[in-house]
């Protein structure tokens, strides 16, 4: 599913990367000197950067290394993303922990061997969870909330130098080219980490950011709009099918929301559906061209489904009668969905080069395209928006 929403994102980020990327590449401390952190520092793996940067970094000699353990604690709903790295040789031997699909997954390059292995329970739940990796001759082991363990083995067939040199360390992103990975992994991770023990290392780490994003204190799994962007996927990577329509379902507290929720348009033409919340009247309004449908009954579910020549208006409150089909007079109309942009949490501009407007402040606890979740790390987003988390 990852592969398929990535296709879906690609064009967009090619056309579009450079106007919504500018206020990140601020951000990342080009031409600024380094930051110094503390390894053990609470910390927000999803903070704005280029995309397999690591948030902090450190370089040692191993002759300092008094420890083979590295120790922390991760929180996440995210299912996907890199949490740590490790490397010798100047990268030629490397070790990248992540977690995929919500399971944590080692690869690890060592003499010529490629080694990937994935296991242990799901790690996604929201909670927090206390992982260590340690060293032990050949074995390198996971251990996860002091029970579960993940074991990979790897012994050469010849026998190896007594390691030298440096040892560089990373957390969320790696320090290699991404080409040598096994298992190819998003890097994004709405996550959290704390408490962390890197081999025992005092020595203070590195970051590029002008200081390290803090995390919400309490969580709940969703998407967290602040009200200062949104996220555009670029619509002709959905699996549309103009006989059976196009489904899109929401849902969340629209009574706490406030903002444009979605917004659809065509290249060059101004937006054809939005779908807008206030929090002050509890009323969502969905304008189709210069119609309005309004929804004043508090909802937590919505589906809108697009169909060849109507539209129809789903909600999870029987009470509302007033929701019959939106005639349309042209099947033309899903073009919009075939050659356009989705905005999620705004309303887009009309040209291209319009970042949009009207952003939206609130959580939605999912958002589907096609029965598919639809993940906002593969689109171009603003950097306060988090994927897989809203504060609670």
């Amino acid at each position: 599913m990852a592969m398929f929403w990535k296709a879906v994102a690609l064009g967009l980020l090619v056309a579009l990367g450079p106007a919504l990327q500018g206020r990140g590449a601020e951000a990342q401390g080009n031409g600024r000197d380094k930051k110094q952190v503390s390894g053990d520092a609470t910390m927000f793996l999803g903070q704005e950067r280029e995309k397999w940067r690591p948030l902090i970094h450190t370089t040692v000699n191993l002759t300092d290394i008094s420890s083979i353990k590295s120790s922390f604690q991760l929180r996440t709903f995210d299912p996907e993303g890199v949490i740590f790295y490790g490397d010798t040789k100047g990268g030629r031997d490397w070790f990248v922990l992540s977690l995929k699909d919500g399971i944590p997954l080692m690869q690890i390059y060592r003499s010529g061997m490629y080694v990937s292995v994935a296991g242990g329970a799901k790690l996604s739940d929201g909670e927090w969870h206390t992982l260590e990796v340690s060293n032990h001759g050949d074995f390198v082991i996971l251990e996860m909330d002091g029970s579960n363990k993940l074991v990979v083995g790897m012994h050469p067939a010849e026998p190896e130098e007594a390691l030298s040199g440096e040892l560089r360390l990373a957390v969320g992103g790696v320090l290699i080219s991404t080409d040598h990975m096994i298992v190819p992994v998003e890097p994004r991770f709405d996550a959290c980490v704390r408490q962390g023990s890197w081999l025992n290392l005092s020595t203070p780490w590195e970051t590029d950011a002008e200081e390290l994003w803090s995390c919400y204190q309490h969580l709940r799994p969703g998407s967290y709009f602040s009200g200062a962007g949104f996220a555009i996927f670029n619509t002709s990577g959905f699996d549309i099918d103009t006989h059976a329509g196009i489904k899109v379902e929401l849902l969340g507290d629209f009574s706490k929301m406030d903002g444009t929720i979605l917004s659809i348009k065509a290249a060059g033409q101004e937006p054809t559906f939005t779908l807008t919340s206030n929090n002050n009247t509890e009323e969502v309004t969905f304008t189709f061209g210069e119609k309005q449908y309004s929804m004043k009954a508090p909802l937590r579910k919505l589906e809108i489904i697009f169909q060849s020549d109507l539209i129809q208006l789903r909600t999870d409150k029987s009470d509302i009668t007033d929701l019959s089909p939106i005639q349309v007079g042209h099947s033309g109309y899903l073009e919009k969905w075939r050659n356009g942009r989705l905005g999620l949490g705004g309303l887009l501009g009309e040209s291209e080069d319009e970042v949009g407007s009207h952003f939206l402040a609130g959580c939605l606890e999912k958002i589907q395209v096609q029965g598919k979740d639809l993940d906002l790390d593969l689109a171009v987003k603003h950097k306060s928006i988090t994927s897989h988390s809203c504060p609670a």
